[in-house]
Formats: C-alpha cells, structure tokens, sequence
C-alpha cells in the first residue's frame, strides 16, 4: 500500500476560506491542536470562524513535542470530548502529533501548516520523539491526511528562518534519493527522483530571493513555500521510504540525542546532515562531485543563515563522548544510513565528522 497525498489540497491566499465548507462536511466536533505562543492569533482565527459555522469547537496544546507524553494527554482530551476530527495547526511537530493522534482513534485528520519549514502537512509519516527533543522513531501512517490547507496568509506570518529551514530539508529530497534508488527500476521512483531534481533546481534558483525578498507579488517566495511544504511532501509519496531519507536524516536523528540549551528546527539540522552526507560520498564512494555540491549548497546556506557545522547547532563533539554517541545512534541497525549504495561504520562516521569540524571550508 502507497500514501501519496492528502485526499483534498487547498493553497493560495484564500486557502483557508475556501476550505471552510469543506471541513464543515468532514467534522461537527474538531480539535485544534497546536503548540507555539506565537501562532496563537492565528488558531484563535481557526476557532472563531469554525464557531461561525456552528461546530462545537475545542482546542488543545502541545507541551513538548510530538512525543509520547503530549500523544497520550491530547488523546484522553479527544475522547473526553467526542471530538470527531484534528485540526493540526502549527509547525511539523504539531502535524505531525495530529496525523499519529487521528490515526489512532481512527478519526480524520485536517492539517494547517503555519509555516514553510517541512512538508509535514502532506505525508503518512509521523516522526515520534522524547519530550527533550531526542528522536525516536519514524511511524508509517495507513494514510495522508484527509484535508491539507496550505494559506499562504497563513504562512507569511512566520519567521523567515523556517523558510530556511524548509529550503534544506527539501533540498535533501534530491542529494538523499539520487544516491539510494537511483539503481531501482521501478518507474515510480524513477519519477520521484526525477521530480526531487526539479525541486532542487527550482530552490537553488529561487531560494535566496524568497527569503530576502518582499512576500507581495513575489513568485520566487511563492513556488519556494510550495516546493517546501508541498512538492517534497509528493517526492516521499511517489517514491516511498528510500526517497524520504539517507545519511542527512539519519545524522540528524543522531544530533537530536544530545540535548543542547537551544532548539535548532528540522530543517537546520537537516542542512548539517546533508552536508556530512556529501562529505562521506566523497570520502568513503570517492565522488568527486560531492565537494562541488558542498560548495554550491554552502554559498546559498550563508546567505539563508542556516548553520553548516555541528558546532553552530551549540554542540561540540569533542566533548562529553558527543562524537562516539552521534556515531552510534547514526549507525544504529534501523538506520537511514544504511539506505547507502555502500557500507558504512561508526568509524567512517566518527572520521568524517572529526575532519568536517575542523576544517573551514572556503567558498
């Protein structure tokens, strides 16, 4: 069985209203789900125009992450109220938290992106943490959600660094699928790959100016959001699991163990991970286009501010064994990594890191 999208997308400025009439055939009881302070404006909108229409609106909030102590709480909250469907606004972890939650009570689920940051919004995967942050696991859903609303209203109210951090998870769709199915002749994949090139280029062309640009009239930010929260989301759909994730994302779910006093977003962390992936390609399978990829991806992370070593993410490896439990959690049997076309090992990662972070890298 294939999830490849959500059953109805709405997108554009008016993305929300269009999709009211929508949601109230799907729900006469939802739950907004969310977390951030900041975005509280807009879920506040969420429920008085639901209210509106005459639903018997609740609204809940996430405390940590989307880890097993919110999933539970939040659940209980659902059946205390009969909710009969989730309305995940918010960041990935937010949608990602109601996808698994409507899942498992069997209900559908509607979900809002907030931002650009990940194509959360689209997919059957829900990636499951600690309540510190530390990953877990990824879950596989029987289905994507019911309904996507992807307003770009909505979305130009956050931060530019989401944007940024959108642009490098997406752009790991491409360098991470391209090495571990290009051998795969089913013509789905192909396709998917196919489209992740197309995805890149597009960012690379566009990137910068819809992060430094103005939102109005500004084509650049508009395919740029939609390549980050939507096309990526398609790439995974299309391809499945060995077009989702390789090396970048396992050295991020690797990162993730070690608890730092700040909170660095999916995509920021994603970004250091590809950039190590292409370090191991050079390295350990002798391509030699991999150093010209770490310089061209290098110049647009600069100008995004995206960090581009482990120490900018406020870890030092060198210190309180951080390299040995990166390296471990990295290679661990379930891993990504091993989704590479060549053998990798707690040796070969913890040489590659050592020499990436000591060394400057020059544009």
């Amino acid at each position: 069985m294939q999830s490849i999208s959500p059953e109805t997308i709405f997108r554009g400025n008016d993305a929300w209203e269009k999709a009211i009439p929508q949601i109230t055939k799907l729900t006469n009881n939802p739950l907004i789900l969310g977390r951030s302070i900041n975005t509280y404006n807009l879920r506040n909108k969420i429920f008085r125009d639901l209210k509106n229409q005459n639903l018997n609106v609740n609204s809940a909030d996430l405390q940590f992450d989307c880890c097993h102590e919110d999933i539970s709480r939040v659940k209980n909250i659902i059946l205390s109220n009969n909710n009969d469907s989730v309305i995940a606004a918010g960041g990935g972890k937010v949608l990602d938290s109601g996808k698994y939650i409507a899942e498992s009570l069997n209900i559908p689920c509607i979900t809002v992106p907030f931002s650009a940051s990940t194509c959360a919004g689209w997919t059957a995967l829900s990636n499951i943490y600690t309540k510190n942050g530390q990953f877990v696991k990824d879950v596989a859903l029987r289905s994507c959600p019911k309904l996507l609303v992807y307003d770009h209203e909505f979305i130009r109210t956050a931060p530019s660094r989401t944007l940024a951090s959108g642009i490098a998870d997406a752009l790991a769709k491409w360098y991470e699928s391209s090495i571990t199915s290009s051998t795969i002749d089913d013509g789905l994949v192909q396709q998917a790959i196919q489209i992740s090139r197309v995805l890149r280029d597009q960012l690379l062309i566009d990137g910068e100016e819809a992060f430094k640009a103005e939102f109005k009239n500004n084509t650049s930010w508009r395919n740029t959001i939609e390549a980050c929260g939507l096309t990526a989301g398609l790439v995974g759909g299309i391809g499945g699991e060995k077009c989702r994730t390789a090396a970048a994302h396992a050295i991020h779910n690797a990162i993730t163990q070690i608890i730092t006093p700040n909170k660095f977003l999916h995509g920021e962390i994603v970004g250091v991970g590809l950039l190590l992936q292409l370090k191991i390609e050079e390295t350990k399978n002798n391509n030699k286009l991999a150093a010209q990829s770490i310089k061209q991806l290098l110049e647009l992370m600069n100008v995004l501010n995206l960090p581009t070593n482990i120490a900018q993410l406020g870890i030092n490896v060198f210190e309180n064994q951080n390299l040995d439990k990166i390296a471990d959690f990295t290679c661990r049997d379930k891993s990504e990594i091993h989704f590479l076309p060549f053998e990798i090992n707690k040796r070969d990662i913890i040489e590659v890191i050592s020499n990436f972070e000591q060394q400057k890298i020059k544009i």
